[in-house]
């Protein structure tokens, strides 16, 4: 597959006023629209890496931090951009590297966007099986998987390229199959479509250039750590309460945490010790009370942004 020119972004110009040179800019490239375009952006605000303020995007964005940039573009671009040195770092799914067969590193899987790519037929169709579609027509958009997918099956097929509205050709007489994301299935099920064979699961994935991770090394491992911290901190509540210490191995009891609760003393003539824990959010609501029949009080529930082990 041709691979993009990366000559023109990387002779693209920092301000006046910013004298830190390309060779210690570490530039991430996110997608520019899409599906998976807004929490990647809130992603990245969160780990730190504010966009610095300006009127309008612009294809490379500065960040407060000056040897971090951003770099927007099309997710099906991205792997490219960052295999031929371009960008530095890339935040894309992971069919998009499979399909251009770009060669990056896949550094931290940030477990959303997740799907599945299905070889999907008509659900009136009599094929059952991959070895069924020889000679028949398969829409996608995902032409080197799905070459790279019925070769590994020993079928030939013709594969129709399309941009969009893939679960529609079957119906349409245009495509005997497809080969299309699918992340909850209503889509497939709306057009009537029965999956026969999963291709491939994908993710969001923090990806890298091999030369960047030698070069720029404790820049990467930083951002690649800020990024990981918002990660683990997802579906995290960090508890907060008084207990009295006759009353804390009964607090213990109901407590879950990562690594047990903390105990501290607190300056208090009722012989109180002050706990905290991280839990999982979705247990908050029942620990409350088990927590107050135990013995805590002056409960504390609080969001947690980053958390680094």
């Amino acid at each position: 597959m041709k691979a993009i020119k990366a000559e023109k972004i990387k002779k693209v110009s920092k301000k006046p006023g910013n004298p830190t040179p390309f060779s210690d800019i570490v530039r991430l490239a996110i997608p520019n629209k899409g599906r998976i375009a807004a929490p990647i952006m809130e992603l990245v605000e969160k780990s730190g890496l504010h966009l610095a303020e300006t009127r309008e995007r612009r294809l490379i964005t500065r960040t407060l931090d000056p040897h971090v940039e951003i770099l927007f573009a099309r997710p099906v671009d991205i792997p490219e951009y960052v295999a031929t040195g371009a960008a530095d770092l890339g935040i894309t799914g992971h069919d998009m590297v499979v399909e251009r067969e770009s060669d990056v590193e896949e550094l931290l899987d940030l477990q959303f966007g997740k799907a599945k790519l299905v070889l999907a037929v008509h659900e009136d169709s009599p094929v059952t099986s991959a070895k069924q579609l020889a000679g028949k027509k398969i829409a996608t958009e995902f032409p080197v998987i799905t070459r790279t997918y019925f070769g590994e099956q020993k079928v030939k097929v013709n594969v129709v390229l399309v941009g969009g509205a893939c679960e529609a050709t079957p119906q349409l007489g245009i495509a005997d199959a497809i080969i299309d994301l699918s992340s909850s299935g209503t889509t497939l099920k709306t057009n009537r479509l029965r999956v026969i064979d999963e291709v491939l699961q994908t993710s969001t994935f923090l990806i890298a250039n091999r030369e960047s991770l030698r070069t720029k090394k404790e820049k990467i491992d930083e951002i690649h750590l800020a990024l990981e911290s918002v990660i683990r901190a997802r579906g995290q509540c960090y508890l907060m309460m008084n207990v009295k210490r006759s009353s804390l191995d009964a607090v213990k009891n109901v407590l879950p945490g990562l690594s047990g609760p903390t105990v501290m003393d607190v300056a208090s003539n009722e012989n109180l010790v002050a706990v905290h824990a991280v839990v999982n959010e979705e247990r908050v609501y029942s620990l409350i009370n088990s927590l107050r029949r135990a013995g805590a009080k002056d409960i504390l529930v609080m969001a947690i942004q980053r958390m680094i082990r």
